[in-house]
């Protein structure tokens, strides 16, 4: 896919992975890029030097969804490429005493927007998308969608989830003309990534969100499902499937050096 000369929405897009997509999209010749974000100010600030339109839009909520696809649509043309980028580092503890947490709110909000939200687009943009032959979904996942999160419970299980809507929303819409690419970085050198400790996903090193946003266009061109910045990631993936028992082992070891090193600081 190209995006030039199409509509292009980014939910997550006053920020880091988000940002930076917009503006390349922008560069790339896109007709027009819709920033959406919880924030409404940083959705203008982003907008505004690339001849965008902002809109406030919290991804947990589907008449949210619902009124960017709608005000987009009905304001510039048919949405191309949506891109479900929102994302939260929320429910991080390495000294968690047990994976299943003490309260709900962590796992409801991290299913809300790292789950329901990709679920959201689709159910609004899918019957448009197949009465004019088609269209594109880029998801912003992670590779913990791939592999795992130490150290969080809800943010691997929601982005394992999302791997798997992704999946069947590929397979379902395939004949429709409707594709799908999900984007799983491991570390991105963004605000998200600064607020929760350190850990394995920064261990090949924190590219910068423009970095990634030329990998998404790489991706896009190749119509590629897995988009993976970091290469190393599909080398895990095979030792992961290769043998699950040696893999968790070696999981839990790192998880025991991360509550090593946390509980110390």
């Amino acid at each position: 896919m190209q995006v030039t000369g199409k509509v292009v929405v980014v939910t997550g897009g006053a920020n880091g992975i988000g940002k930076a997509m917009c503006e390349a999209f922008h560069r790339a010749g896109a007709a027009k890029v819709v920033v959406a974000d919880i924030d409404p100010a940083g959705s203008r600030a982003v907008a505004t030097p690339i001849g965008g339109a902002a809109f406030k839009c919290d991804v947990g909520k589907e008449k949210d969804i619902l009124h960017v696809i709608e005000e987009t649509e009905n304001q510039f043309g048919p949405i191309a490429l949506f891109c479900s980028n929102a994302g939260i580092g929320g429910g991080f503890d390495p000294l968690s005493s047990n994976a299943g947490g003490t309260s709900d709110e962590p796992w409801s909000r991290s299913w809300a927007v790292h789950v329901m939200a990709h679920v959201y687009a689709a159910r609004h943009l899918i019957p448009r998308m197949k009465a004019r032959g088609g269209g594109y979904f880029l998801n912003t996942i992670s590779a913990a969608g791939l592999l795992s999160q130490v150290g969080s419970p809800a943010y691997s299980t929601t982005k394992h989830a999302a791997v798997g809507f992704a999946e069947n929303l590929a397979i379902s819409h395939k004949d429709d003309g409707i594709k799908v690419s999900i984007l799983c970085p491991q570390g991105v050198d963004t605000a998200m990534l600064r607020s929760i400790p350190k850990g394995p996903q920064s261990g090949d090193g924190d590219l910068t969100p423009e970095q990634v946003a030329q990998d998404v266009l790489a991706g896009l061109e190749q119509e590629t499902f897995v988009i993976l910045p970091h290469p190393q990631v599909l080398g895990y993936m095979r030792k992961k499937t290769e043998n699950y028992d040696r893999w968790i082992a070696g999981m839990a070891k790192i998880q025991a050096k991360m509550r090593e090193a946390y509980g110390k600081s």
